[in-house]
């Protein structure tokens, strides 16, 4: 089928859009005296953020473009992705808040044979540890999808991946443990039909192939690895400092940014 190439109008795109987005997690993750607030509180700022993406969405796009476009997609799995924040890092089924985090460091420390980490505390997976993976593995890679999706599909699918792997890691531990974690309601009944939709959309109207699909999906597992690892070695190993492991998780959500997959290229097969 033919396609109509999208006007550059139908985007945000180009330097203006980079900048802003540059701009908005500068004012994150740079000291400017919000760290503490944010620390504690990033899942909130998402949850009353979501309305606000929605309402640009609808009011950039217009009636005409409310498709399951590849943006559009992104955007709806980010919003999603913002909701199982809510439950997994703020109040989950039960009614606990700020569960995540003692039930991570507990698994951690259980497979590591100890009862706290090296300095005492029972933390290494820390609230910075938790909010820095929040907000460049799920938000920026999320702002990077609904930026660049009008041109290349690598960012949107990065998105889709790292929602329906991280809902497998949620039902597998569940079963694993036979019991409730924080986040495991959204993943089964928000993340998995959307993200199945979501690759069935891109995958059946030739924006994406089994291959591009395939590498999502790695990309997203190895970020999981990374994610993990990468905290036990900065805050029980020692190997590196928290700084250097936040580097490592900004430059891991960039990565898909940089490969050159265009729309529609799963036509002819080509990456």
């Amino acid at each position: 089928m033919t396609r109509v190439p999208r006007r550059d109008t139908d985007a945000p795109h180009g330097l203006g859009a980079g900048l802003s987005i540059a701009l908005g997690f500068g004012m994150l993750w740079v000291p400017l005296g919000q760290h503490e607030f944010l620390l504690s509180h990033w899942m909130k700022v998402g949850t009353f953020m979501a309305p606000l993406l929605l309402l640009m969405a609808f009011a950039f796009r217009g009636p005409r473009n409310l498709g399951l476009d590849p943006q559009f997609l992104g955007l709806l799995v980010l919003l999603a992705y913002i909701a199982h924040q809510f439950e997994e890092h703020w109040i989950d089924l039960y009614g606990n808040v700020f569960a995540f985090q003692a039930s991570v460091n507990g698994l951690i420390l259980n497979a590591l044979g100890a009862e706290s980490g090296p300095d005492g505390s029972p933390e290494i997976l820390t609230r910075a540890s938790i909010f820095v993976i929040n907000t460049s593995l799920v938000w920026l890679v999320g702002a990077l999808a609904i930026w660049r999706g009008g041109q290349a599909i690598a960012p949107v699918l990065a998105m889709i991946a790292i929602a329906i792997v991280n809902a497998v890691s949620h039902i597998v531990s569940a079963v694993a443990m036979g019991m409730y974690n924080p986040g495991l309601v959204t993943s089964i009944l928000v993340f998995l039909p959307l993200c199945v939709l979501a690759y069935v959309s891109l995958w059946r109207s030739n924006q994406a192939n089994g291959p591009q699909i395939g590498w999502s999906l790695a990309w997203s597992v190895a970020a999981h690895v990374i994610m993990v690892v990468g905290v036990i070695a900065a805050n029980w190993w020692g190997a590196m400092s928290e700084i250097v492991y936040f580097a490592v998780l900004v430059a891991w959500s960039i990565l898909p940014t940089a490969w050159s997959w265009q729309r529609g290229a799963a036509a002819d097969g080509t990456a």
